[in-house]
């Protein structure tokens, strides 16, 4: 069993118990008196900040690396983040694999710091849309991977039915094509292979160049320097997302700043 499918099959029993918890239509009345969500797609595509834009992630540890910080703090985090150029802040909110929490989100949303949040999880039930439009995300993830056509083809259209915006995440050329064939508008391209977690820029070249003109095209995993950035800017990527790096940066504002390239 590779990871993604070990944490695939944890995750299906973590929402049935959350929907036992909190059920649909407690967490429908919440999500009805959520803000209106901001607009994920315009801020990739922000004209105001150099490209790529940069979604800047909370994160407190994965299942390859374990723990970024010790002295982690989601908010401090987000508040930098924001401060220093960040086009969009994604909230990992996977407890058990990558140390996240729901309340991390909507605390972040509550801090009103300007910025889109993406939901980043592993997102394959509408009730986990609903989710995230309860806790403050304007977008959430779907990893074409773990996903069924039917299945993603009704995320997407869930998740505009609550007002956010898919980012809907490829690795091969076959996943692209499905996620084009299921209206993606915005495509994140993982350099990370969920099966092994081998990390592979190539691979964002190589698929960016196989992507419609129309797309937001996101580039995720393993860009570190800015010879990483200007390639991946020349293979006509317009955002960036970018977790270890800046959370276990020693000055996060200044990592920020070198990545957006929006001062020194």
């Amino acid at each position: 069993m590779s990871i993604l499918e070990e944490i695939f099959a944890h995750k299906k029993v973590e929402v049935n118990h959350a929907r036992q918890r909190f059920p649909t239509a407690e967490l429908e009345a919440q999500a009805s008196k959520a803000r209106i969500p901001l607009d994920f797609a315009t801020a990739l595509i922000n004209h105001d900040l150099p490209t790529p834009r940069l979604i800047a992630e909370v994160k407190y540890k994965s299942p390859s690396k374990g723990v970024f910080r010790q002295d982690f703090d989601p908010l401090s985090l987000a508040t930098s983040y924001a401060n220093n150029g960040a086009a969009a802040i994604s909230v990992l909110t996977d407890e058990t694999y990558f140390g996240g929490h729901l309340e991390t989100l909507s605390q972040i949303d509550a801090m009103d710091l300007g910025l889109p949040l993406l939901r980043k999880d592993f997102i394959f039930d509408p009730y986990q849309v609903l989710e995230a439009r309860a806790y403050g995300a304007s977008a959430v993830l779907l990893i074409v991977a773990m996903l069924a056509q039917p299945a993603l083809e009704a995320l997407i259209e869930k998740t505009y039915k609550y007002h956010l915006t898919p980012l809907v995440e490829v690795h091969s050329e076959d996943e692209l094509s499905r996620a084009i064939d299921a209206g993606a508008k915005i495509i994140g391209i993982n350099n990370r292979d969920l099966h092994d977690f081998k990390v592979d820029l190539d691979v964002s070249v190589r698929l960016a160049s196989k992507c419609p003109a129309d797309k937001v095209l996101v580039s995720e995993s393993g860009i570190k320097t800015q010879s990483d950035i200007k390639r991946l800017a020349d293979a006509g990527v317009d955002a960036i997302l970018v977790g270890e790096l800046l959370v276990s940066a020693q000055d996060t504002g200044r990592k920020v700043r070198s990545l957006t390239r929006v001062a020194p």
